[in-house]
């Protein structure tokens, strides 16, 4: 679609109803903050946002020269365009990547995903769920340590904790 006012292309389509009539407008950016008033939001891509961000809230403990021994990307590298260039960049920048990460999801360090439909969606408390995935972790570990007693401890403390979702485990 081309500006309505100058023929350049149209990037604001703008639809009105008044009276029962509907009115369309098709504008350049321009056009649409000069004639009809309206604030005009500068479009920033993607990757350049994830770049201004990673220049701004990452330090550089990585002497500038060290680069991943698999990719060879630098630190700065990775700083100028977000990119990693292999799956071993992660453990190898790992003391400059986890305080980024931790800034950038208000200090959350580990991904707990979601909660199963059937556990019952979003109304199950997150925590009940750590805490039950705890529980299991401990008695695989019981098991393992060949701790029946514990083992038999944490059985019946997951049973019940599954039994009775409202109550605390």
């Amino acid at each position: 679609m081309k500006c309505e006012k100058c023929n350049k292309p149209a990037t604001i389509h703008l639809t009105e109803i008044q009276g029962g009539k509907k009115t369309e407008k098709h504008l350049c950016e321009q056009c649409a903050a000069e004639a009809e008033g309206l604030p005009v939001k500068a479009h920033t891509p993607i990757n350049e946002l994830l770049t201004n961000f990673v220049l701004a809230h990452s330090g550089l403990s990585k002497e500038p020269g060290t680069a991943c021994p698999q990719c060879g990307i630098t630190w700065g590298e990775f700083r100028q365009t977000g990119l990693f260039g292999c799956e071993q960049d992660y453990a190898f920048f790992d003391k400059d990547l986890s305080p980024l990460l931790q800034r950038a999801h208000e200090g959350a360090t580990h991904h707990l995903g979601k909660v199963p439909a059937r556990q019952g969606g979003t109304n199950v408390p997150v925590k009940r769920q750590l805490d039950l995935t705890r529980l299991r972790k401990e008695l695989a570990r019981a098991v393992e340590a060949e701790d029946y007693e514990r083992a038999a401890k944490l059985r019946d403390q997951i049973r019940q904790a599954e039994a009775n979702p409202d109550s605390p485990s």
